[in-house]
């Protein structure tokens, strides 16, 4: 039996979004704090989506899949946070990319739940869930030292 791969697409469509999503935000930054230890942290995070979605891309179309270029309608909501976010001094912002992230780990544990996912997907898909993890882990430790500042 054909893995399906409707859930990776999902996967992707996220991926997308949060390179969006990250992109709109680095780039209303960069002005004021592109210096800032956060902007790098931020930018690192969005280099490593753009790596989760090449991957994705890459079993999609292994698995015999057409890859979606298309980050749906989490990207189109994503684009409106951020279109009105100062990120670094609106917590909402931050909540925002968090809850993209959320998003993704959820999109990645669907992919795992599916037992006609294959080993090899199965184990490449185990990694982004938890560079996906770090993310939100990352993502509160900036929303801490917001508080706290």
């Amino acid at each position: 039996m054909a893995m399906n791969v409707n859930d990776l697409n999902s996967a992707l469509r996220g991926e997308l979004a949060a390179i969006e999503t990250y992109g709109q935000a680095l780039d209303k930054l960069r002005p004021e704090h592109g210096n800032d230890p956060r902007f790098n942290q931020l930018a690192q995070i969005r280099d490593q989506h753009d790596q989760a979605a090449a991957r994705l891309k890459s079993m999609i179309q292994q698995h015999g899949g057409s890859a979606t270029t298309d980050s749906g309608a989490w990207g189109t909501w994503s684009n409106t946070i951020m279109g009105a976010a100062r990120l670094f001094g609106d917590r909402s912002a931050l909540k925002a990319l968090k809850e993209g992230e959320e998003s993704g780990i959820k999109d990645y544990r669907r992919v795992l739940d599916d037992s006609t996912v294959p080993g090899d997907v199965r184990s490449e898909v185990t990694t982004l869930m938890h560079m996906a993890q770090r993310h939100v882990h990352e993502l509160d430790q900036i929303m801490d030292a917001l508080e706290t500042a």
